[in-house]
């Protein structure tokens, strides 16, 4: 005998059942209108946080370009104030004992902070990493310096008129790095001078019949 439909082990037929459906919850359209919003006002409120500072730090600099002198961290304008000592060369033997001073170019007009040494009562100041695209996009005085010398000095509050000549190869090099090792503990080497790593500049006169270049 043929069970038709078929029968569970009892002889009875099974009773056919269905599966519930199940249907996917629906986003209703408030709820991702809310969604979107909520995001946009997220990323304004990024945008903010990160233009303020940026704002702010390039009104820092901007003032700083008119102002007398440079700051810690941004080149300044022109050195105004303080007294201009003229007549004979200074004694610049002080000028070990000094860390920083001010220089100015006359173009552009603007300082900055920056290290000096003194050997044999002449001043000299450096400049690093001049052998890399970043090292020239960051610094670019060394090479208006090299074009148009001219300068302007202030240290401990007198201005003194200076001539800059980059120095490239020299004997004396040797003890000019000595004292900037001494003085900063730098370790500049001749070599570096030689090969463009660092320039090196003579604060001469400002008679010293030159008007920057090198030698």
């Amino acid at each position: 005998m043929i069970n038709d439909p078929e029968t569970n082990d009892s002889g009875t037929s099974e009773p056919e059942t269905s599966e519930p459906e199940t249907s996917e919850p629906e986003t209703s359209e408030p709820e991702t209108s809310d969604r979107k919003t909520i995001v946009r006002r997220v990323l304004v409120v990024v945008a903010v946080l990160v233009l303020i500072p940026v704002v702010g730090l390039g009104a820092l600099m901007v003032s700083a370009r008119f102002s007398d002198g440079p700051s810690a961290v941004f080149s300044g304008g022109p050195l105004v104030a303080g007294e201009l000592v003229t007549g004979p060369e200074p004694d610049w033997s002080f000028a070990r004992d000094v860390g920083t001073i001010e220089l100015q170019l006359l173009d552009p007009p603007r300082s900055r902070l920056i290290w000096i040494a003194e050997h044999e009562g002449k001043i000299y100041v450096v400049s690093g990493y001049m052998d890399n695209f970043i090292g020239r996009l960051w610094k670019k005085w060394p090479p208006q310096a090299e074009r148009d010398g001219r300068a302007i000095l202030r240290i401990e509050g007198k201005r003194y008129e200076r001539t800059l000549v980059r120095i490239q190869t020299s004997a004396i090099v040797d003890d000019i790095a000595a004292e900037f090792n001494r003085k900063y503990r730098a370790g500049m080497t001749r070599a570096e001078v030689e090969s463009g790593k660092l320039w090196l500049f003579e604060l001469a006169p400002p008679n010293a019949n030159m008007t920057g270049g090198s030698r």
